[in-house]
């Protein structure tokens, strides 16, 4: 466990507090299998069970009584044969007492506490589930079909667990600073392999071994690519070229499970030329203009179309766009370059809680989602207070299929030159990133260690490290 018992109580405490009445299932994560059920992926715990009950066993589900304070860790205890082959682990009783719990079931009983509830007229509370053994568990449990469960989660939970777990402690900043400082360690690695000769999946495997070697994993799966318009463009076995671009997004994940996520767009020469230097400075003015606007108070929906607004205004004088740059992004047309929001929360998921829906994260009854192509992607969009963790990942992409599709269509001809974006076809993405805090008066990046990001700063730092050996 990461934190003392009483954080876990107090979190609890607070949970009751606000679901009100009610039972409560917090369902923690098994083994998943790779190919049979002997040979699993590496485990990872349910993030909203570990915040609560901080246990990373397998097997475990958090039971909260919000009327009468009950608490109770059911799970089983495991056998001769599971300690022949993975060693003596501590008894159930004894993580629930790590906890701060005083009561344990075994997983049998389960059934016995629902029905109890159920009989009894209460409601019972459970999130959204993901993965196909907990739904299989709820359908025993509660009767209700897998493909209706999304939709029956307690919406009273999921905006009690959203209050809680958007504002980060002081332990869980430093956490988080933990992950940021094995995302240094990842980035300027993948910087100081960016070479004509390496491959993007050579790179990648590096990154997942830093990670692993300091923390847990990755915190998603890394993304190295020369085709930097691929929002998600992962490592293929394929060389870097000179004069590409390569644009690597990673992240990190501790040991209990805290996450960073960093991207930055390398020159494979090591010198940006000049069209990839006028858009790169465009991007990282972006992503500069969001530190000098996100404090608490302010809609990160504001910020985003702040952002928006420059890049249009900025690509307008490369002739790349025309028109009132305002009324461009009003529009929608500058999603033609960014088709994705300017960020999203972080903590121990790397789109934090995003499995409890994107609306109930990052909107509220004032701040509303768009439908609108690209804005429609903006993961969070309400006002920021202190404590939030958030990603600032403003970015400029050619996407050919998308221009096409946008240009036989006729789409805003009023703000786009297209004659002059189609020799930009060939050029790929540029994004920066970083995970910003927000402070009592502004906001400041995670992490103590600045990865290079500005263009002079990632020249010098490839030029210093390309008079070197490979480091791997």
């Amino acid at each position: 466990m990461l934190f003392s018992s009483s954080t876990y109580a107090g979190r609890r405490r607070l949970l009751r507090e606000k679901v009100g009445s009610g039972l409560i299932l917090l369902f923690g994560n098994n083994d998943s299998p790779v190919n049979y059920p002997a040979n699993a992926y590496r485990f990872r715990q349910d993030s909203t069970f570990l915040y609560f009950f901080g246990q990373h066993r397998d097997g475990l589900v958090g039971v909260i009584d919000a009327d009468s304070g009950r608490e109770i860790l059911v799970g089983d205890e495991i056998d001769i044969d599971d300690i022949v082959w993975y060693g003596s682990v501590r008894s159930v009783a004894e993580m629930a007492r790590e906890t701060g719990v005083s009561e344990t079931l075994p997983m049998a009983r389960l059934a016995d506490l629902v029905d109890e509830a159920v009989s009894g007229g209460r409601k019972v509370h459970f999130l959204p589930p993901y993965r196909y053994d907990t739904k299989l568990q709820l359908l025993d449990l509660l009767h209700i079909h897998p493909a209706e469960q999304r939709e029956a989660a307690s919406a009273d939970l999921i905006r009690a667990v959203v209050d809680l777990r958007s504002t980060k402690s002081a332990e869980e900043i430093e956490e988080l600073e933990r992950a940021a400082t094995i995302g240094y360690r990842m980035h300027t690695t993948a910087m100081r392999l960016c070479r004509p000769g390496v491959t993007e999946q050579y790179i990648a495997g590096v990154l997942d071994g830093i990670a692993a070697s300091y923390g847990c994993m990755v915190s998603f799966p890394s993304i190295v690519t020369m085709h930097g318009q691929i929002l998600h463009g992962y490592p293929r076995p394929v060389a870097l070229e000179a004069g590409k671009l390569m644009l690597c997004d990673a992240g990190a994940e501790t040991n209990e499970n805290y996450c960073s996520d960093h991207t930055r767009t390398t020159p494979v020469s090591g010198r940006y030329d000049t069209r990839q230097r006028e858009v790169y400075e465009i991007v990282a003015d972006c992503h500069d203009l969001a530190l000098e606007k996100a404090r608490p108070g302010v809609r990160w929906w504001d910020v985003h179309m702040d952002v928006c607004r420059l890049m249009a205004a900025r690509l307008k004088e490369l002739g790349l766009m025309k028109g009132d740059p305002a009324e461009a992004v009003a529009a929608g047309a500058h999603a033609l370059f960014m088709p994705h929001g300017l960020g999203h929360m972080m903590g121990m998921d790397v789109h934090d809680m995003e499995g409890l829906g994107q609306t109930n994260v990052g909107y509220d009854d004032e701040t509303r989602p768009s439908e609108q192509f690209g804005t429609a992607s903006l993961r969070f969009a309400r006002r920021l207070q202190e404590g939030f963790v958030v990603t600032d990942e403003p970015g400029i992409y050619f996407i050919p299929d998308l221009i096409d599709l946008w240009r036989s269509k006729g789409l805003y001809t009023d703000f786009l030159n297209y004659e002059a974006i189609e020799r930009y076809k060939d050029f790929g993405g540029v994004r920066i990133e970083d995970d910003v805090l927000v402070t009592a008066d502004g906001c400041r990046f995670i992490g103590s260690e600045r990865i290079p990001y500005r263009p002079d700063d990632v020249e010098r730092f490839v030029a210093e490290q390309h008079d070197s050996p490979l480091p791997y």
